[in-house]
């Protein structure tokens, strides 16, 4: 038997028949996915079965996408710790940016059983004192929690809400070609999490114009998972329930500030984790065959390949 969590009767329905997964089967598909891992020379990775089955259930049992999304996993946070948490995480330090309150999780998913929901506030911090980048990898830390124990993430995906109240062109600079091409690489092509839809509100003047820049940058399935409410919320809860938002949205699904606060001391209560982190990673040095092209992953001015997932 693997050592998994259990799911519930709606989760393992689900991972069933959307994710592909043949319960009798999940113990020889980890075991692939293992003993590739083990015979990769440049790859020093985790290898437990809980995080195995992640990547097998984000990539809907293709053993062969698995592997390509752990490789791009710890390539990229290798060889961009700046921009990924990964290696060499100062837990302290980041706890100072995640407390700006920029994105959390919410307790309860769509329907109580279906995807899970993330609230971004891109405009709660300060662009003059604090960088994007910065603050991505404070927010990378909750993701990495989220990967690692949130079956509902994993199995039904995220629903993503982008609220720019606050921003200004401080802001939106700060997002450049550069940073929105690796946030989306690591997004589509190294994260077994799925996003099922992007929600933007109190979106301010001008974003259409910043918007339809990097729309482009995603694949064909993710640009149509993308809606634009402007500063009426009513259209998004045709989508999304309020009862499903937090209160600070007239929602039901917790208070934002004291989400920061619980989140604040699960990142804090995994530092042990990100020790164990330094053990992890690639070595470009040692990669058997071709080398990553990263000039062609990301493009050099404007160009960006399609990316296509699930």
């Amino acid at each position: 038997m693997p050592n998994i969590r259990p799911l519930t009767p709606e989760l393992q329905k689900t991972a069933i028949e959307e994710l592909n997964e043949k319960p009798e089967r999940i113990d020889q598909d980890i075991a692939a996915l293992r003993l590739w891992i083990n015979q990769q020379p440049h790859l020093s990775a985790r290898t437990n079965d809980q995080f195995l089955v992640n990547f097998l259930r984000g990539c809907k049992y293709s053993v062969e996408r698995a592997k390509s999304k752990l490789d791009r996993y710890y390539t990229l946070r290798t060889k961009y710790p700046e921009y990924f948490a990964g290696c060499n995480v100062d837990v302290d330090k980041l706890l100072i940016l995640f407390r700006i309150g920029t994105c959390v999780f919410l307790p309860r998913p769509l329907h109580d059983n279906g995807p899970r929901i993330a609230i971004h506030r891109m405009g709660a911090y300060d662009p003059e004192k604090q960088s994007l980048i910065d603050i991505n990898r404070a927010i990378g830390l909750m993701n990495q929690i989220v990967l690692n124990e949130d079956d509902y993430a994993i199995i039904n995906g995220v629903i993503h809400i982008i609220d720019l109240a606050n921003v200004k062109m401080a802001h939106i600079s700060q997002m450049t070609p550069s940073y929105a091409k690796k946030m989306t690489v690591f997004q589509e092509e190294a994260l077994p999490t799925r996003t099922k839809a992007t929600h933007f509100i109190n979106t301010p003047a001008g974003f259409d114009t910043v918007f339809n820049v990097f729309k482009p940058l995603m694949s064909k399935k993710q640009q149509g998972r993308l809606h634009v409410h402007g500063s009426s919320l009513e259209t998004m809860f045709e989508q999304i329930h309020q009862k499903y938002l937090p209160a600070e949205y007239g929602g039901e699904n917790g208070s934002y500030v004291a989400l920061v606060k619980e989140w604040e001391e699960r990142i804090s209560a995994y530092r042990n984790y990100w020790v164990e982190e330094k053990n992890y990673g690639a070595d470009e040095s040692l990669r058997p065959g071709k080398p990553v092209d990263f000039e062609s992953l990301f493009g050099m001015e404007g160009s960006f390949r399609q990316l296509n997932v699930d």
